[in-house]
């Protein structure tokens, strides 16, 4: 199984970045996908998540009204779009596997800086 995300960058405050989380050895049918992130100082904090049906999303509510989850399951990709990003989203991104009862799988981070 692997989680591979990317997309991060150096961003302007209120700019935008779409995150992509590319996965392979599962299926989207078992697995719901998350986002999360550690900022420097912080705790690591649930940013997203879509269900393995892909019918229920979550955003935190630090980041709602500005990102969105979705889900591409022909190329097995959960994307994060993120606008009008602010320092305080500075962070390194993961993504996350999780199902019932199956081993959680987390990805390497990518890493989003915003510059104010």
């Amino acid at each position: 199984v692997q989680l591979q995300a990317s997309g991060g960058g150096l961003v302007q405050a209120g700019g935008s970045l779409r995150l992509s989380c590319a996965v392979s050895g599962l299926s989207f049918d078992d697995y719901g996908i998350g986002w999360s992130r550690r900022a420097p100082g912080k705790e690591r904090e649930g940013v997203s998540f879509i269900s393995s049906s892909g019918g229920n999303t979550y955003i935190a509510n630090s980041v709602k009204g500005r990102f969105t989850i979705s889900s591409d399951t022909a190329k097995n990709t959960v994307y994060l779009q993120m606008n009008n990003l602010e320092a305080e989203d500075t962070a390194i991104y993961f993504c996350k596997a999780n199902s019932p009862r199956r081993p959680i799988y987390w990805g390497r981070g990518t890493q989003v800086t915003v510059s104010s």
